[in-house]
């Protein structure tokens, strides 16, 4: 059944998701692609055109704006959403797919014959019968993470700005880049969004409020062999490549890794391996929900280095490992209220809120422990980072009348 607000939040999923806005980790740049740039100043023209003020590109890539306030003394709210996709798997050529009145069963692409995404494949799509499913078309992912915030955001940003009879204080916007890389909060991003707290609008399942994140490490391991002639090798060749296979197997695998793990399960993730014979590199995250956890796993790939480097000194092995992000939790726990409204709005539409541990960070896991508390509201989107990602348009629509309550709190 089509509600309020259905038409222009799948249209506005449809034409944001059709744009590239891959992040690339390797890069040193602030975006770290230019081609996310091409949603950034499609979003601040879009936010002109609605009325918004204060409407900036920040020289880091972010897009600010403001809905100003129709009544004083209220807090400045914040809401953000990244325009990066993840760069886990192919972005380029998005052709979003709308499957109007779902009616239960599977769910074919018409660029991947074989792909089928069912309930059976992903439970939650069983409770959406009826509701209006945008997929991508079987070979890209679709980028409802985070463009599915987005376009919530925008639309009720468009509806605030032409109903100036509904109470609110002042609200700013915020579209980063690079959030799957985790370099979406600049330094300079709290004062510029200038809010008293704020939201991501970066979860999953309709309900979800969720102010608990992993903690969150980035490690590079490089190995320099020696390089030889493979035919006059003997004594000579230490292989970076074979070194790489050992320290694989030196860490856990049936227990602390992706695959095995759940709940507040942690782990160690080895996610891109590259090189030759001389050199190799490998390319891990370390998650836990506690501080103590995140160390011991650091501490376990470290261990496993030094083990390495032990064996076979004519190696060269460094293991360099980067904070990148921590519990929100941590701050949160300290002052409930921004977490208690979002549950008082979500309860008022007819939904009850759910908090569960997110298993991944948002920006908001970076902005709280930078001063802003920042807690992460759903918008609908599942099997992310993937060809069956999947978004209800009807979901979204619910994520849009949430935010509508929560700013006239």
């Amino acid at each position: 059944m089509r509600t309020e607000f259905d038409t222009e939040l799948e249209t506005r999923l449809v034409r944001y998701a059709a744009v590239d806005t891959q992040s690339d980790e390797k890069a040193a740049s602030s975006p770290s692609t230019a081609i996310q740039l091409n949603l950034s100043r499609m979003l601040a023209a879009e936010l002109e055109g609605i009325g918004a003020t204060d409407v900036r590109i920040t020289d880091y890539g972010a897009v600010l704006a403001t809905v100003p306030a129709t009544v004083e003394g209220k807090p400045v709210m914040g809401f953000l959403a990244h325009v990066d996709t993840a760069p886990q798997f192919n972005a380029t050529g998005v052709k979003p797919v709308v499957h109007r009145g779902y009616n239960g069963g599977d769910i074919t692409f018409a660029d991947a014959p074989g792909l089928v995404l069912s309930p059976a494949v992903s439970p939650y799509l069983g409770l959406k019968n009826g509701d209006d499913i945008i997929t991508a078309s079987g070979t890209t992912l679709l980028g409802a993470d985070d463009k599915a915030g987005i376009a919530i955001i925008m639309t009720a940003a468009r509806h605030l700005l032409a109903n100036p009879q509904i109470p609110h204080g002042k609200i700013r916007i915020a579209f980063t880049p690079d959030e799957e890389i985790g370099r979406g909060v600049d330094k300079r991003l709290p004062a510029d969004l200038g809010a008293d707290f704020a939201y991501t609008l970066d979860g999953g399942k309709a309900g979800e409020i969720e102010y608990e994140s992993f903690s969150a490490d980035g490690a590079v391991v490089r190995i320099t062999g020696v390089s030889a002639h493979p035919g006059f090798a003997k004594g000579k060749l230490v292989n970076a490549l074979s070194l790489v296979a050992k320290l694989v197997s030196l860490l856990p695998q049936g227990t602390m890794v992706p695959e095995v793990t759940d709940g507040r399960d942690g782990f160690l993730h080895v996610y891109e391996i590259k090189g030759t014979a001389a050199e190799a590199e490998v390319r891990l995250i370390l998650r836990d929900f506690e501080r103590d956890g995140l160390e011991a796993k650091g501490d376990i790939l470290r261990r496993a280095c030094d083990a390495l480097q032990a064996v076979e000194p004519r190696a060269t092995v460094t293991c360099d490992i980067r904070p990148q992000y921590r519990n929100m939790r941590y701050w949160l726990e300290q002052d409930m209220t921004p977490v208690t409204l979002a549950r008082d709005a979500a309860r008022a539409e007819g939904v009850e809120p759910v908090s569960v541990p997110i298993r991944g960070g948002t920006d908001g896991s970076r902005l709280t422990e930078m001063g802003v508390p920042t807690p992460n509201l759903f918008t609908g989107m599942q099997e992310i980072h993937g060809p069956l990602e999947w978004v209800s348009v009807q979901d979204m629509a619910l994520a849009t009348r949430v935010m509508l309550r929560l700013v006239q709190a």
